[in-house]
């Protein structure tokens, strides 16, 4: 293999963005090291820093310093968690990798490296995105002849002594994102993710901090791994003072077997760091997402959708009446739910059918459409394209189609299997399915749902593992999808929040964070969903007063006040309401769409409260003029008044006009539960500087659990030059 130029002057790169920076040593023969990531040390001498940060050249698995690179590698020496695993007939275990080029690009660097003795190419490509995220993912080629099994791809990013404390996610249906802190120890952190989608106990989005960082102290550094289907993320720390997170896609035995020429490529893992605790990492991820190209630019549209209100009871009259009373309280988008198709009565068949059931709707969908369009508002279907009754013709005129391994049938569940989209026929007749419902119905929307784990998910025909191709072809039927009908927009949901990560945001518009709308379990769940995906692209529901997965009761003013820091949806059987529910959600409608333009561009922000009885979320514009906050109290306090909290993300320099804002306010049937009303809690409010709501913040009135309150905060004068007028 011949080398090629070294185009990386001096060898040393610095890739920075947003006040942070990622410094490499490229200057071989290996593959590239990390010598900082964190703070942009701007024109500081590079060889100067990588000198200064080298570790003392004492105790290590062989002579001189190990330096683990962002691959790492036995052959330098490393005895850690390896970059790669893999072999060619037993052989070309451990590989060796020598850096022939490096290529500067718009936002990075690409590199090329070689192992002669394994025959095998890498090609890493390492970007700083304008907001400040990093993102890498490596090419592995077999250069050789012969059959080179891959095992598993793992990158790193080290992250500095400093960052002793470890925050991740676990969680299960109904309470997905559930937050755990451990303590960076020596050793390894590993998180595997199984289930053949995203799941709702994987890692998430794994933070590395220093010690207590919170939401707006603290420095910390956070990794996701970008992967709908099984994957690993992991944080490492040794003896010898290297600490790193990594990730990576988790292989099942044999999934990938790269021919002579043939090339895998690993998910992209996601990095960025923060001084400003959690709520640096949220912006930095948001704001990396706002700016694709591809992301929503309109106002995301108040949903309907049918589900808890009629379940596979569907109607033409019954939906008709349920989409003139959306539409009476503002709704711009009617979604129909599953049991359209088929023989699907109930979730025991027909899935697979995507046909328009003909003893349900004989004239097919459009009438209801035309009485959806007729009132103003767009039309949705549900789909589950991935999954399949046994119970349905599809399943029986192919039963190959049917993901196993060999010829045992995984144990179903909820009545069914999982549709092998590796095989071409399959996937051939679910896009045509697809492409025919889109094509002969005015669909502006997909609820693209996917409701059951992969088990035993191998392809039948040859009993091989499959996951990796069924997740590469999940993406490649909504690509092609997305290719043929670009005005639709596709929500990912997942049993609930099952499949949520920044890969599948990529082909989406929108994801369901939980099948449990709940408020109460709610708020946790947005809290830390929106750690990663900004609430525009974050679906979230006014269920009926009874919760339908927990049986709580709940104010519609906390589940519709909390509800709309996402993107606005309602899932109940509106016909029912009485005239005064009517109003009062329609003003609630009514306030979404006011501020939902602050809400889907504005910098979200939490307070660190002291009181866990409350907690503090808001967005502030992006030029600080204006925000919204929720408060919201989950417990009965420990105080009896209780104390203040602060309003975070404000311009210290502006003075704000702050005051209840309706209908989230002391007057809507909240003044008895909360006795007199503070002072400031009038429509005269309070004038501030933002430098004080940050600090001394306001005195929070007595609240009974599950109530909101919310306030808004308005700029209206110069202190001492500014001027931005109310």
């Amino acid at each position: 293999m011949r080398p090629g130029t070294n185009t990386a002057e001096g060898g040393l790169l610095r890739l920075s963005a947003a006040g942070t920076a990622l410094v490499l040593d490229c200057r071989g023969p290996g593959l590239p090291v990390v010598v900082h990531w964190g703070a942009d040390p701007g024109d500081e001498d590079l060889a100067e820093l990588a000198l200064a940060v080298a570790p003392q050249p004492i105790g290590f698995s062989a002579d001189g310093t190990v330096r683990p690179a962002i691959l790492p590698e036995q052959s330098t020496g490393w005895l850690g968690h390896p970059g790669l695993a893999g072999h060619r007939g037993g052989r070309a275990w451990s590989s060796a990798f020598r850096t022939v080029e490096v290529l500067r690009q718009a936002h990075g660097v690409h590199l090329t490296s070689f192992d002669d003795d394994a025959r095998l190419a890498l090609h890493l490509e390492i970007e700083m995105r304008p907001a400040g995220v990093v993102r890498t993912r490596a090419t592995l080629t077999n250069a050789g002849d012969g059959i080179y099994r891959l095992e598993h791809l793992t990158l790193f990013l080290p992250v500095p002594a400093a960052a002793t404390e470890l925050l991740d996610f676990t969680g299960h249906h109904l309470r997905e994102r559930a937050p755990q802190r451990t303590a960076f120890t020596h050793g390894l952190r590993l998180r595997e993710n199984r289930t053949g989608r995203t799941g709702y106990d994987n890692a998430f989005l794994m933070c590395a901090g220093t010690p207590g960082f919170g939401n707006r102290h603290g420095e910390v550094w956070g990794l996701h791994t970008a992967f709908s289907g099984n994957s690993r993320t992991l944080a490492e720390r040794n003896y010898h003072g290297h600490s790193a997170l990594g990730g990576g896609e988790l292989l099942l035995p044999g999934e990938i077997g790269l021919a002579a020429g043939e090339s895998y490529t690993s998910p992209w893992l996601y990095g960025c760091w923060s001084d400003r605790g959690l709520d640096g990492i949220s912006e930095r991820f948001h704001t990396h997402l706002r700016a694709r190209p591809q992301h929503p630019q309109r106002d995301r549209p108040v949903v309907v959708n049918t589900w808890e209100a009629v379940y596979f009871d569907h109607s033409l009259d019954r939906l008709s009446a349920l989409a003139r009373a959306a539409a009476e309280v503002g709704a711009e988008r009617f979604v129909l739910d599953d049991g359209w198709f088929g023989s699907r009565r109930d979730d025991t068949s027909g899935l697979g059918d995507w046909v328009v059931s003909d003893a349900v709707w004989p004239d097919g969908l459009h009438p209801l459409i035309e009485v959806v369009r007729g009132l103003g508002m767009e039309f949705g279907l549900w789909v589950e394209p991935e999954m399949v009754n046994p119970d349905s013709d599809v399943a029986r005129e192919h039963p190959e189609w049917m993901m196993a391994a060999g010829e045992r049938l995984p144990p179903p569940a909820r009545s069914q299997q999982v549709l092998d989209l590796g095989n071409p026929a399959a996937f051939d007749y679910i896009l045509q399915r697809l492409d025919d419902l889109l094509s002969t119905y005015d669909i502006a929307y997909l609820k693209w749902d996917h409701n059951r784990d992969l088990v035993d998910a191998g392809h039948p025909l040859n009993g091989r593992a499959g996951v990796h191709d069924q997740t590469y072809a999940a993406y490649r039927l909504l690509d092609t999808l997305r290719e043929r009908h670009p005005a639709v927009e596709i929500e990912s949901c997942s049993s609930g929040g099952g499949r949520v990560d920044l890969e599948i945001l990529e082909r989406t518009e929108r994801v369901w964070a939980s099948d449990c709308i709940d408020a109460h379990e709610r708020v946790p769940i947005q809290r830390w969903t929106s750690l990663l995906v900004p609430l525009e692209l974050m679906g979230s529901h006014v269920g009926s007063p009874v919760a339908h997965t927990t049986q709580r009761a709940l104010p519609l003013a906390f589940q519709a006040g909390t509800a709309i820091f996402g993107h606005l949806g309602i899932e109940w059987d509106l016909s029912g309401l009485s005239a005064a529910e009517s109003a009062s959600l329609a003003g609630w409608v009514s306030l979404y769409k006011s501020v939902r333009g602050l809400l889907h561009s504005g910098t979200l922000v939490h307070a660190d409260v002291a009181d866990d009885a409350y907690s503090v979320t808001g967005v502030v514009a992006p030029d600080f003029s204006d925000s919204l906050f929720m408060v919201i109290a989950t417990a009965t306090s420990a105080s009896y008044p209780p104390g203040s909290v602060p309003l975070p993300g404000l311009d210290p320099g502006l003075r704000y006009h702050v005051r209840p804002q309706p209908p989230g306010d002391v007057a809507d049937g909240n003044a008895a539960a909360w006795g007199a009303a503070l002072p400031w809690c009038t429509p005269q409010g309070v004038h501030l500087t933002g430098r004080t709501l940050g600090a001394s913040g306001l005195r929070l009135p007595v609240m009974f659990p599950d109530r909101v309150l919310l306030v808004r905060a308005t700029a209206v004068a110069d202190l001492p030059d500014r001027v931005v007028t109310e």
